[in-house]
């Protein structure tokens, strides 16, 4: 068993106005929480984990390959991309998000 509390966590920034902190993880399963300011944006990207997310605070506007794919969340809300699926992000308010990436991302073990 593992486990890291969001205090212990190291910030880290990409892209600009996003900061991730990933907490526990193994090779099948991660959770990361972000802090993400307002205005920030996300660009358009795929990743082979699936990407399972609930958003604590604050509103993002997600899209996707089509105008169709888009979709705002909320405090409350919950959502999932599956394996290489494009999605992206315009940050509208400051919001805190935790989010399971599956497997893990390996370039976020840090």
């Amino acid at each position: 068993m593992k486990q890291k509390n969001v205090r212990d966590a190291g910030p880290v920034e990409n892209p600009p106005g996003v900061t991730r902190r990933t907490l526990a993880h193994n090779r099948d399963l991660m959770l990361c929480h972000f802090t993400l300011a307002r205005g920030a944006k996300i660009p358009l990207h795929s990743h082979a984990p699936s990407q399972a997310g609930m958003v604590i605070s604050g509103r993002v506007r997600f899209m996707g390959a089509a105008e169709a794919d888009a979709f705002e969340v909320g405090p409350g809300d919950s959502y999932i991309f599956g394996p290489n699926v494009p999605h992206g992000a315009d940050v509208l308010e400051d919001a805190v998000f935790v989010e399971a990436f599956s497997p893990s991302r390996p370039e976020y073990q840090s």
